[in-house]
């Protein structure tokens, strides 16, 4: 097969002929229709992830048909079209057991535990635990582009931040985690207030959702511009960059018995960031991550696309080739393009 390959970190990727995946007894083969490129991608090719051990494959947001399945799998035949979290679980642990399999004590990572969908073909663990079916309204582009992003942030917004209506939720950083973020929680009914340094960054926020917006370039404190345009301060606010600047400003931003939502990823030198912690404990103000979503939660994500009130689509930037991902990951950390690539053509 076809597949998108770094020998070593920061060394640039290349377009290889390498041997087709087999699946586990537990696991599958998926044929990869559609994959989306990711910042976590970006993290994982300059060596901030633990997991890999090139020669690698990355690539975590995925959707397409079964072609292969392994012998113990009871739920899944070839020729089913899924997606699947970019956590996955055991299916055997305490997490497991409880439901979070965000959170399971032996997760995999597509694209970080193992080769990832960069590829024409990916394997994925634990089948029976961890495939979504996707509906037959929903197509692989789309599908893909709910990726880590779209589904982090429908968990972050909803069941972590339990977000309702007439609320204030300010989103920091308007890539495809933000721009997920506002469209959930103005679906949710919220007020949202989109904060990022780019200008075709906040006009896309504003056509998915956002009532307000706040360059971070043009404004002296961000978390008094948010506090001022909230009245008050958010009730639920994001970082969806993933920064310690943005971190600061999401907990700075929050009114009283406010909720900061960790959803950017935070590693290497930025994964001890400050925080204002007299403000949390004098407002009693809720820190808390979101860490993927579990299979058995995407049905109301899909319940709300189907209704219309969720329109994932809208926020795909651009579609590109698999060779063109290679360009599109080294350069995820320039920011050079609104909305969710995704790469459709293998």
């Amino acid at each position: 097969m076809k597949a998108v390959v770094y020998e070593a970190f920061n060394t640039p990727p290349q377009l290889k002929h390498v041997p087709d995946p087999t699946p586990e007894p537990h696991g599958v083969v998926v044929q990869v229709k559609a994959t989306g490129v990711c910042r976590s991608d970006w993290h994982g090719w300059v060596g901030h992830d633990a997991d890999i051990q090139p020669p690698h494959v990355p690539g975590h947001e995925l959707a397409g048909v079964i072609a292969a399945v392994g012998k113990n799998v009871t739920k899944w035949h070839i020729g089913d079209r899924v997606t699947v979290p970019f956590v996955g679980g055991c299916g055997a642990c305490p997490q497991c057991a409880s439901g979070n399999q965000q959170v399971c004590d032996h997760q995999f990572q597509p694209g970080f535990t193992h080769w990832g969908s960069f590829a024409e073909y990916v394997g994925i663990h634990h089948a029976d635990t961890n495939l979504v079916r996707l509906p037959d309204t929903l197509d692989f582009v789309a599908a893909a582009s709910l990726g880590c992003r779209f589904v982090t942030s429908f968990r972050a917004v909803v069941d972590q931040g339990k977000t309702s209506a007439g609320q204030w939720v300010a989103v920091h950083g308007c890539g495809g985690v933000g721009l997920s973020a506002i469209m959930i929680a103005n679906a949710m009914g919220a007020n949202v207030v989109a904060i990022d340094i780019s200008d075709d960054a906040l006009r896309m926020a504003k056509a998915v959702g956002a009532t307000a917006v706040v360059n971070a370039a043009h404004v002296a404190n961000v978390a008094e511009a948010v506090i001022e345009i909230t009245k008050g301060g958010a009730h639920v606010s994001l970082d969806a960059l993933g920064h310690p600047t943005t971190c600061f400003n999401s907990i700075s931003n929050l009114r009283k018995r406010g909720k900061h939502i960790q959803v950017g990823l935070m590693l290497a030198e930025q994964s001890t960031p400050a925080i204002p912690m007299s403000k949390v404990i004098a407002h009693e103000l809720e820190i808390l991550g979101s860490h993927g979503m579990q299979a058995h939660r995407y049905d109301a994500l899909f319940a709300m696309i189907e209704s219309g009130k969720l329109t994932p689509e809208k926020l795909i930037g651009r579609t590109i080739s698999l060779e063109q991902s290679i360009d599109a990951l080294v350069k995820m950390d320039q920011f050079e393009v609104a909305g969710v690539t995704v790469v459709t053509e293998f």
